[in-house]
């Protein structure tokens, strides 16, 4: 536009408007109400203040813009780039108004074809002008017409923004300002320039024209309302923003002022959602639908549960249960409930442990890293899965239940109450405490949360329904699966190395093995498993099998399988287990053998009963137990010294078996799921609550694991027997006192000399090493004492071939098991070929190779024999 347009005279005219001293000529008042952002304002000024505008704009300031956002690409050059420019004069003129704040976003205006000027008031009330101007009366009337039809030919030269859509507010008024007020005239469609390098004026006029525009369709100064605006035309599909990338949604750039060589400012894109995790999506139908069939599952269950109850099979002694645990925990809180200091000081490490906890959480969550208050054994596996610690919620969950759950525990510990009693309270408050695990629940496990939510309650019913079955199989009891029994079956994949049945009576068969090597060892060797077990667990399978890797070394193998009695062997005792069991077994192989001695071999309480059958023989008469055929004894994790017996003695005390023994006579037999149960919670955490959730809570079935399998195999015991067990052995510890008669003799060991290879578990928790390790200094003559890593079943059942854990060797027994570990030595792997070895040394000659039921014995039945078959 050249200095010679018609336009640029008039608006050079008007800028001698702006020189008035009064304030108000030059625009609107400072205090007038601005717009940020987006949302700017469309004021209808005075004729004065628009000649203001024109002056200024005439000056060419430069606009000032906000930055860009990076993501939202230019839209199409909105004007030519010859436009009047007015809109930055404006600006400068006017910082503190609303007028100057529609200048401030270029890069938010959308160049589209004008047909309206577009209201961005969004409802707001503009504040009125004074119609008194004094300062206006000077100027000729006549210019200031001039001056608007020129500002107003020049605004309809001018692109407008598209329109925005308006909320409630403002299109009530926009319905109201155009009842009231005449519309704008429309303005001409602009053609598209192409950018040019020069700066680009084209946006400081819009403002301007706007105000001069409004003047001159005969706005009262007195009361500025907004124009009615027609509706913009929708822009073509070419012009619409293209959406961002996905880098731009993951990572948006900084906003960024426009380059000053666009031509037009470029076009805001509609908002675009942030790219974020896909939540997880549920069907609340098929929930419901779950629900409703967990419901239907969890009615079997529980039907499963009182059938036995309601025609009287099973009698529930629940309450005699709870009444011990109330009365055992009583006595603890007695003790701190007695001396209120000692009380107040109890509490006070409680509320202290919750109050650092609390204050741990509060700067965790203002984004300070914090250790932990408390942190669970490196060996707990129930809260491994991140988001107990990653989440402030669950992590401050599981921390207040290990306060609670150590602080119980220290409360048992240091209360100075009688040692069985504490033992007990020690126990129960550690069941407890398992069964109140925030892991063992779906609302306060973040792992079942998500399985729940994402299956849509599918893992609940599945859960539900092997809940129900394992009711059903456990007879009204739960047995939990800790295994899949379908991958499993006696005698095709576990308890698989050949040999024949050769002999059995009503409390055992007795198998015999078939060799594999030509020659074997002279002295054979007879294996005595517990009764309250089934012998596979050393006859697994074809890796884990004792019994197949014992005869692949050339010893010739027998081993007891024990009968599953019923109720009509309800009085069988210690001395017909001894008679027609141990002894019987023995004589019966070495007549098949066609030897004079025997190794034995004792495995737990199958142990126990070897260790009194010798001291039973040593006590009737000199030479006893070599008239018997006995070269050599081995026990592999037995006590004979029941002192340290570990957690077994908490279900031992003269109550307890009373009670016991009342059961038992109604049955004649102690039921196998009573005694798996009672193995199962000395180790709770490991063997009960992990089944509990990942069974009926994730609803997945268990892995196939073959010594849970055979773990979950019980038996049942006679009632004589077992009774006599627990009186003489853990309430009383008899035999190591050497005060138990069976059989019409006293039994003591030191009587027993013999050689004697004994092995005890480093963490076992059925038969404690320091247990083992004192009882083997009982007998009369030294013994070779191993002890090995692992448990009762891990450290025993560990083949070479896989090379785990480890053992050590030392001095015969004596003193206490720190100090002789101390000077033992460690050996890597499995213990099996040091006990070879020692078997060896005993007797090394061999002889050919004997075939199961060649000798005085024929076969009856192939291994593993048809007691071993019947289920409990």
């Amino acid at each position: 536009m050249s200095d010679r347009d018609p336009t640029r005279q008039t608006v050079r005219r008007a800028a001698k408007v702006s020189k008035s001293p009064d304030p108000r000529v030059a625009g609107l008042p400072a205090n007038a109400p601005q717009e940020t952002g987006r949302n700017t304002a469309s004021v209808a000024p005075s004729p004065e203040s628009s000649a203001t505008s024109a002056t200024s704009s005439a000056k060419s300031a430069k606009p000032s813009v906000k930055p860009a956002r990076s993501s939202v690409k230019p839209a199409r050059p909105a004007a030519k780039a010859d436009a009047p420019p007015t809109v930055a004069a404006a600006k400068a003129v006017a910082a503190k108004t609303v007028v100057a704040k529609t200048a401030v976003a270029p890069a938010k205006m959308a160049a589209e074809p004008a047909s309206a000027p577009p209201s961005r008031t969004r409802g707001r009330k503009l504040a009125p002008v004074d119609a008194a101007r004094p300062a206006a009366s000077k100027v000729s009337a006549a210019r200031i017409a001039a001056a608007k039809q020129a500002l107003a030919k020049a605004k309809a030269a001018l692109p407008h923004e598209p329109e925005r859509p308006a909320g409630p507010r403002a299109a009530k008024v926009k319905a109201k300002a155009g009842s009231e007020m005449p519309a704008a005239p429309a303005p001409a469609t602009p053609e598209t320039a192409k950018p040019k390098t020069a700066k680009s004026k084209t946006a400081s006029t819009k403002p301007a024209a706007r105000r001069s525009a409004a003047g001159s369709a005969g706005v009262s100064t007195a009361a500025a309302k907004p124009a009615p605006v027609k509706p913009a035309a929708a822009p073509p599909a070419s012009a619409m923003p293209k959406a961002p990338s996905p880098e731009m949604l993951v990572a948006p750039a900084p906003r960024q002022a426009p380059s000053p060589a666009v031509a037009a400012p470029a076009a805001k894109s509609a908002p675009e959602p942030q790219e974020t995790p896909s939540p997880i999506s549920i069907d609340f139908e098929a929930f419901a639908g779950n629900l409703a069939r967990m419901i239907e599952e969890g009615g079997k269950a529980m039907a499963a549960y009182l059938r036995p109850r309601e025609d009287g099979t099973i009698k529930d002694d629940v309450a005699e249960d709870i009444a011990d645990v109330m009365k055992t925990l009583g006595n603890v809180a007695e003790y701190w409930m007695i001396d209120p200091q000692r009380a107040v000081e109890a509490q006070s490490r409680l509320i202290g442990g919750y109050l650092s906890l609390w204050s741990s959480t509060l700067k965790r969550l203002g984004g300070e890293e914090t250790a932990p208050v408390v942190a669970p054994p490196a060996r707990d596996a129930r809260f491994t899965d991140p988001e107990w610690s990653n989440n402030p919620f669950f992590d401050t969950l599981k921390q207040t239940y290990l306060l609670t759950a150590n602080w119980a525990e220290k409360m048992v510990d240091e209360a100075e109450i009688d040692p069985h009693t504490k033992h007990k309270a020690e126990f129960y408050v550690r069941q407890i405490a398992g069964a109140v695990s925030p892991s063992n629940f779906v609302l306060t496990n973040p792992e079942l949360l998500r399985t729940t939510l994402a299956s849509n309650g599918d893992n609940l019913v599945r859960g539900m329904k092997m809940l129900a079955e394992d009711i059903e199989a456990g007879g009204g009891e739960l047995k939990i699966r800790q295994s899949d029994h379908s991958k499993f079956k006696v005698g095709e994949n576990l308890a698989t190395t050949p040999g024949k049945v050769i002999f059995q009576n009503e409390l055992m068969q007795l198998i015999q093995y078939s060799p594999t090597t030509e020659q074997v060892l002279r002295t054979p060797v007879v294996i005595v498993p517990p009764w309250i077990n089934k012998y596979y667990v050393l006859d697994l399978n074809a890796e884990k099998s004792f019994v197949r890797w014992a005869v692949a070394q050339g010893l010739t193998v027998f081993i007891v399988s024990w009968v599953n009695p019923d109720a009509s062997l309800a009085t069988k005792g210690f001395g017909d287990y001894m008679h027609d069991g141990v002894l019987q077994a023995i004589e019966v192989a070495r007549k098949a053998a066609d030897v004079d001695e025997v190794h034995t071999v004792g495995y737990c309480v199958g142990g126990t009963m070897l260790s009194m059958t010798l001291a039973w023989l040593a006590a009737g008469k000199p030479g006893g137990i070599a008239e018997a055929g006995i070269r050599s004894a081995s026990f592999l994790t037995t006590q004979v010294d029941f002192t340290y017996a570990g957690d077994l003695k908490v279900f031992i005390d003269e109550d307890q078996i009373s009670s016991l023994e009342r059961r038992m006579l109604e049955s004649g037999v102690m039921e196998g799921g009573k005694m798996a149960r009672a193995f199962n919670m000395l180790r709770a955490n490991d063997l009960i609550w992990p089944y509990v959730v990942n069974n009926y809570l994730k609803g997945q079935a268990p892995f196939p694991f073959d010594i849970l399998y055979w773990n979950s195999d019980s038996t049942r015991l006679p009632a004589a027997n077992h009774s006599f067990y627990l009186r003489n052995c853990y309430l009383d510890n008899l035999f190591a006192k050497g005060a138990l008669r069976l059989e019409g003799r006293q039994l003591d060991l030191s009587k027993v000399a013999l050689p004697i290879y004994s092995i005890a578990t480093r963490e076992d928790h059925i038969a404690p090493a320091q247990s083992v390790f004192l009882g083997m200094q009982l007998f009369g003559a030294q013994s070779r004492f191993v002890l090995a890593g692992s448990g009762h079943i891990a450290g025993v059942v560990n083949p070479p071939s896989r090379g785990k854990y480890q053992y050590w060797t030392g001095e015969t027994p004596s003193g206490k098991l720190e100090d002789w570990l101390d000077k033992a030595q460690i050996h890597p792997g499995s213990w099996w070929p040091d006990w070879m070895g020692w078997i060896e040394a005993q007797d090394g000659a061999r002889v050919p190779a004997r075939i199961p039921g060649d000798g005085a014995f024929p076969a009856l039945e192939d291994a593993p024999g048809s007691y071993v078959k019947v289920n409990a």
